[in-house]
């Protein structure tokens, strides 16, 4: 069985700050903001949440398949998922446009400040679910709009379970459109700010929201996660890295874990641990998909 992965695969070029974004912008100059900052390291990288997330489900020995979009320039990316024995026939290759660009701006606390170029991943309308091939559980991640909103009406529709994740998409929905999704997911994961903004665009709070899924699960960084089932809060606490190199790409690695766990049948406590550890190794490791799991290291969660 498989795990669909509906969400963007994109280009990452990160760009490191050697300072505090704090300490450059003047609050009192907020509305009309012209700052540039010296990024003397830059990387590019293999990303997109599809992208991330597929990575990490193949880490751990399950089998993901991507439903995401790439342009013409994005032919060595779908080569390397080939490499790792990613299925990629759900990764459509389009020769009209880019593949998307996400540029991000890292601060030396973590801080990061994105722009996203959405070049194919705006056509990722196009293409449907493959309800021909067996899918175990899904998720719908960050991607275009249009694409989550038909990804989550197709997949609930046919019956099969799938976690909303609407990360930084979150702002394009409006509250009926976001009620509308969630009625159809059976789970929910957001960061700490998404969760605040989406309880706020639907006036509620995170307690009665998860009375409305079989679970919300909000990650908290270094701080772990919270697990909220029934309205029933579970702090979940975080595994210390080895090393804090590069938080890029730590939610979709932990997202990685809960497809993993929820396709082998464990309950959401098991599947957040799982998480808080594939973030741990995520974040010693530079770029979205460069660290490596060991059969050993899952075993324990």
């Amino acid at each position: 069985m498989s795990i669909l992965i509906s969400g963007s695969m994109a280009f990452d070029n990160i760009l490191v700050f050697n300072g505090r974004f704090a300490d450059q912008i003047l609050p009192q100059q907020i509305a009309r903001l012209n700052v540039s900052f010296l990024t003397p390291h830059m990387r590019s990288d293999y990303g997109g949440c599809a992208g991330n997330i597929a990575y990490a489900v193949k880490q751990l020995g399950a089998e993901p398949l991507p439903l995401a979009t790439l342009g013409k320039d994005g032919g060595h990316y779908l080569e390397r998922f080939q490499q790792l024995h990613i299925d990629t026939s759900c990764i459509a290759l389009r020769q009209d446009c880019y593949t998307g660009q996400c540029t991000i701006v890292t601060d030396e606390h973590h801080n990061q400040i994105s722009a996203f170029h959405p070049g194919a991943m705006g056509l990722a309308h196009a293409y449907d679910v493959p309800l021909d091939r067996p899918i175990a559980v899904a998720i719908v991640s960050p991607n275009a709009k249009e694409a989550m909103q038909l990804h989550a009406q197709q997949l609930h529709a046919a019956g099969i379970a799938f976690v909303f994740d609407p990360g930084q998409q979150l702002p394009q929905f409006n509250a009926d459109e976001l009620e509308t999704l969630i009625a159809q997911a059976s789970w929910i994961t957001v960061n700490d700010y998404e969760a605040f903004m989406l309880c706020e665009k639907l006036n509620t709070d995170r307690a009665a929201l998860s009375h409305r899924v079989r679970g919300l699960i909000v990650t908290l960084g270094e701080n772990g996660c919270e697990v909220w089932q029934n309205g029933e809060r579970h702090a979940i606490a975080a595994v210390p890295p080895q090393d804090v190199v590069d938080p890029t790409g730590c939610g979709d690695a932990w997202r990685g874990a809960l497809l993993y766990g929820l396709e082998k049948g464990w309950d959401l406590l098991r599947c957040a641990r799982l998480g808080n550890y594939m973030g741990s190794v995520k974040v010693a490791h530079r770029g979205p998909q460069n660290y490596q799991i060991q059969a050993a290291d899952i075993q324990a969660y």
